[in-house]
């Protein structure tokens, strides 16, 4: 996918203005002022666009939402205020299916956000049919301009009920970063995300699981003999994530990531 357009061949910002968004930033309670400023020195043509971005995330907009744009896998992808961010941890995910499923050719991204996961498949597994869905116009909207690019089609519904009809049973990887934060525990998510992405992206229900559930019943019918379904979840969410995949019919297993801190349920339609 092509880089998203920056100011061309930026100038240097002089050493005062560096270290007046450095303060502001600082100031707000930016743990990382240095490294951001340079971004948003980076991503400015001219010192009130500097100024405006330095207002919106020392009001505690994402950097993300600021920038316009997220790194992802070794994208840029299109990030538009209100849109979940993709986090990094979720990078795991992506490589569990392309080892999973290697020579997948058609890829499913549920719950898609910015699309960030179905774009970053298609860039490491080559040509494929990809298909992204969201139930929330704002997201379809950004996924569109991420996954556009990668020749992929989004579809605005409610899971599976977005999808083309012509998909079921032909699924090879079928990748969906579901909501999974209790209902009772999103008022205690960092205020960048409690405020400013949207409640559908964060809350999973009273125990967290009620989207992995339905996404978990439904995938047999849409996946294709040897395809699998891939989920991002908690640590202590996990016998009921497996218990949850079992019961669909699927085979399966628990990938973790200790350096990421991820932990992706992987569930096989037998073939």
């Amino acid at each position: 996918m092509p880089e998203l357009p920056l100011p061309s061949d930026p100038l240097p910002a002089p050493p005062h203005r560096r270290a007046a968004v450095v303060a502001a930033l600082r100031a707000a309670g930016c743990v990382f002022a240095e490294d951001e400023a340079e971004l948003i020195l980076t991503a400015a043509r001219t010192p009130g666009e500097t100024a405006a971005l330095v207002e919106r995330r020392a009001a505690g907009l994402p950097l993300e939402h600021v920038l316009g744009w997220a790194l992802f896998h070794g994208l840029r992808v299109a990030v538009e205020p209100g849109v979940f961010v993709p986090r990094r941890r979720t990078e795991f995910l992506v490589d569990e299916a392309v080892a999973q499923v290697p020579d997948a050719s058609v890829v499913v991204d549920l719950c898609c956000g910015s699309g960030a996961v179905g774009t970053a498949l298609a860039g490491l597994l080559g040509p494929v049919e990809l298909h992204a869905a969201d139930i929330d116009p704002a997201a379809v909207r950004c996924a569109r301009r991420n996954v556009g690019p990668a020749g992929g089609r989004v579809h605005h519904g409610d899971l599976y009920a977005a999808l083309p009809a012509d998909l079921r049973g032909r699924v090879d990887v079928l990748a969906a970063n579901v909501p999974y934060v209790p209902t009772g525990e999103v008022p205690l998510l960092p205020s960048e995300a409690r405020d400013h992405e949207p409640p559908a992206a964060l809350d999973g229900g009273a125990d967290g699981l009620d989207v992995l559930r339905r996404v978990a019943a439904g995938a047999p019918d849409w996946l294709a003999p040897g395809g699998c379904l891939l989920v991002e979840t908690s640590e202590r969410q996990v016998p009921a994530a497996l218990a949850a995949f079992t019961t669909a019919g699927l085979t399966p297993r628990l990938a973790t990531s200790e350096e990421l801190y991820a932990h992706v349920v992987v569930g096989t339609r037998q073939r």
